[in-house]
């Protein structure tokens, strides 16, 4: 008399978990391929270890149904280290100066050559005569 016993997450070896993964990101089966072939019972088992183990991000639920439905791959995860964060901000500042550097040099210019100037003030001032224009 054998008795057969359901399978549980914790029969499964962490060498397993990272195969079937592996295999789920290759784009070689889907998670419900693996579940049908490797007999996982569990209907989110194969996705949770995908959101644990995989290098993929799969916590958005519909890019999980679209990868489902064999439209799409998830996203790679988007979380930067400190360090990427450090970069991409100091890229951001160099934009910005470059921005910054090329308004003054219009400024110059117009000034210069057109003999318009354009201040802080002179642009407060033409702003309050065109709103009581528009009053009157």
């Amino acid at each position: 008399m054998t008795s057969k016993t359901k399978r549980t997450q914790r029969d499964y070896s962490l060498a397993f978990k990272l195969s079937v993964v592996d295999q789920i990101e290759k784009g070689e089966m889907t998670y419900k391929q693996a579940q049908a072939r490797y007999g996982i019972q569990g209907r989110s088992t194969v996705l949770t270890w995908l959101r644990k183990h995989g290098r993929l991000n799969w916590t958005d639920s519909t890019s999980i149904n679209r990868h489902q439905r064999g439209i799409c791959m998830p996203t790679e995860k988007s979380k930067p280290t400190p360090e990427q964060r450090i970069k991409e901000l100091e890229q951001q500042l160099a934009e910005e100066k470059l921005k910054a550097q090329f308004f003054e040099g219009v400024v110059k210019v117009l000034n210069d050559d057109f003999g318009v100037s354009i201040s802080k003030k002179r642009l407060a001032i033409l702003s309050r005569k065109n709103r009581s224009k528009g009053s009157t």
